[in-house]
Order: C-alpha cells, then sequence, then structure tokens
C-alpha cells in the first residue's frame, strides 16, 4: 500500500462551467484507470482538495463517485483506498455491456444514414492516427467516441451512459493491455468489421463482429494479470 502525494501530481485546470465534484471525480477517474495513481495507494481527502484547490465537500463527493463505479473504498478516518482491479467486476461489466451493445449494433445496423457512416469512418482514421503515434490514452478516447457514436445512431443515448457507468473497472484492463497484449492496430480492424456490417446494413453481422470485438477483454486479462499480480484481487 502507497501513499499518493497529490501536490506532485499535475495540477488540473476547472472549468467555471461545470460543476466542481464532477470535474474532480473525472480527473480522479482518468488518473485510476491510466494507473497514474496505481492500485492499492490511499488517497487523502485533504490533500486532494489542496491539489485541485478547491474545499473538501466536492472532493468527498467525488470520492463517493468513485467508490460507487467501484475505483475505491472509502474507509472513514483511515483514507480513501483505491481499489485493486477487481476480476469479477471486470467480467460482470463485459457481460452487461455485451448484451447491450450488441443490442445497440443490431438497431444502428437498421438505422445508419451516409452521415453516420461518414461520421464513424472519421473517428477510425483519427484512431489510426493516434495508433501510429502510440498515444494510447487518446486512442482510448477515440475508442469510447467510436462505440458512443453507434449508440447514439441507434437512437439509445442512455444505454451508453448505463455503460459510461459499469465499465470503471474494464477500462483500468482495457488501458493495461494496450501496448502489448491487445495493441491498437488489432482494434482498429476488429472496429472496421464492426463499421462494414453497419454499412452493409446487416443486423446479425453487426451482433456478431460487436460480440467478437468485446470478448477479446475476457481473453486478454488473464495475461495482464500475470503481468501485474498485485493489482488485481479475485474473489471467492
Amino acid at each position: 500500500m502507497s501513499i499518493v502525494n497529490a501536490m506532485s501530481l499535475p495540477r488540473p485546470v476547472l472549468l467555471n462551467n461545470l460543476p466542481v465534484n464532477q470535474q474532480v471525480y473525472r480527473h480522479l477517474r482518468k488518473e485510476i484507470v491510466e494507473c497514474v495513481i496505481p492500485p492499492g495507494s490511499l488517497l487523502s481527502e485533504k490533500e486532494t482538495a489542496s491539489r485541485f484547490g478547491v474545499s473538501r465537500q466536492p472532493v468527498r463527493e467525488a470520492f463517493i463517485k468513485l467508490a460507487e463505479s467501484g475505483l475505491v473504498v472509502i474507509r472513514p478516518q483511515r483514507g480513501t483506498l483505491v481499489r485493486r482491479i477487481s476480476v469479477r467486476q471486470v467480467n460482470d461489466g463485459r457481460f452487461i455491456r455485451s448484451a447491450i451493445e450488441c443490442a445497440i449494433a443490431r438497431r444502428a445496423a437498421e438505422n445508419v444514414t451516409p452521415e453516420d457512416l461518414a461520421a464513424l469512418e472519421q473517428l477510425l482514421n483519427q484512431q489510426k492516427l493516434a495508433a501510429q503515434n502510440q498515444n494510447a490514452v487518446e486512442f482510448l478516447a477515440l475508442d469510447d467516441q467510436f462505440h458512443q457514436k453507434i449508440a447514439e445512431i441507434a437512437g439509445c443515448p442512455m444505454a451508453w451512459e448505463t455503460i459510461e457507468n459499469i465499465k470503471a473497472a474494464m477500462d483500468r484492463v482495457r488501458f493495461l493491455t494496450l501496448r502489448e497484449v491487445s495493441p491498437p492496430p488489432g482494434l482498429i480492424i476488429q472496429h472496421y468489421r464492426i463499421f462494414d456490417a453497419l454499412a452493409s446494413g446487416n443486423p446479425d453481422e453487426a451482433e456478431a463482429a460487436t460480440r467478437s470485438h468485446l470478448l477479446l477483454l475476457r481473453n486478454t486479462m488473464v495475461p495482464v494479470d500475470q503481468q501485474n499480480p498485485d493489482w488485481f484481487e479475485h474473489e471467492e
């Protein structure tokens, strides 16, 4: 267990037009997912508030939302602990996400327009550029935008909000796998299979391509677990 020196981390710039607690939550979630703040770390409410230049209340609210996402455990009087990656949460999240996104893909194949396909193709081109630049953070953001756009095409934006709420543990594994286990070029090929199925207006192919894509996470978690055993927890 290590104590994070919050003041050693970059001080984020907060915007005036967004709730402070949401911005603190987003910044901390990103740092936990990207393992800037590694599993097993202790977070101090007081030091985090000083780092962001805010009162302790929005930090406390951000910690509560992180706990609801399964990323931290709040321990009164002892600090907030960044959870190790729960294998059960990853598997449960993948199962739920697969069920939702396969249904989304079917509907999107029936609804997609030429303008939608152009927007998806632009995201794929941006993904290729991020992969060439070896920018894992940008690639993951574009990956999410690709899946979110498909949900919008299907007319199911709230479905994506549901997915975002349950995929925090999955995102940590996704980030860890990018460099060696499932590099971006292979993921882009899978995205093109989804794109081609949508372009052909074939719901069955769109569902199959989406299911195969999301199944990859289950297959890549074992080597990542073996490489980082201290970062995972295996519940009975």
